[in-house]
């Protein structure tokens, strides 16, 4: 009889402590979602020698539906949030453009953010390169900046629909 009684003090007491600890662990969860932080890829941007064909090669060899203007444009949904359809794109640049300078690299990725405003505070206070201020269109808002190797970043929040 002491035998079952001491196993099931033992489970009582490791019942109030997980209820204990599921507190501590929960409310470190939600102080870490509370901060603003790049939550996907908007989109990959490269230069090439002739945007045009190389848009005509990707639909014919791959498949990829392209438009005349800014090149693919793939859609999926939010994993906590289905109904919101998210998308990113896929842009080939003329390799004489100035849109990715002062990078000298060949590429720039677009990162989707949750909170541009803070992210915006947070790069200034830590001394990151930002290379404008937070600038708007009908597709969200956009802040460009350099990181530690000079490759140029380009964050977006899209326009809430």
């Amino acid at each position: 009889m002491r035998k079952y009684s001491l196993f099931f003090l033992g489970m009582a007491v490791s019942f109030c402590f997980g209820f204990m600890f599921k507190g501590t662990f929960d409310q470190s969860k939600e102080s870490s979602t509370s901060v603003a932080k790049v939550v996907g890829i908007g989109g990959v941007f490269f230069k090439c020698k002739d945007p045009k064909q190389i848009k005509e090669w990707y639909k014919n060899q791959l498949g990829m539906d392209i438009s005349p203007y800014y090149g693919a444009k793939f859609e999926w949904r939010e994993k906590d949030y289905p109904s919101n359809i998210g998308t990113t794109l896929w842009t080939p640049f003329n390799e004489k453009t100035n849109y990715f300078q002062p990078s000298t690299k060949e590429f720039m990725i677009n990162y989707r953010v949750d909170d541009i405003n803070t992210i915006y505070q947070n790069l200034k206070a830590n001394g990151v390169t930002i290379l404008d201020t937070i600038t708007g269109d009908e597709y969200g808002r956009f802040l460009h900046l350099l990181d530690p190797e000079g490759n140029k970043i380009e964050l977006w929040q899209e326009t809430q629909k």
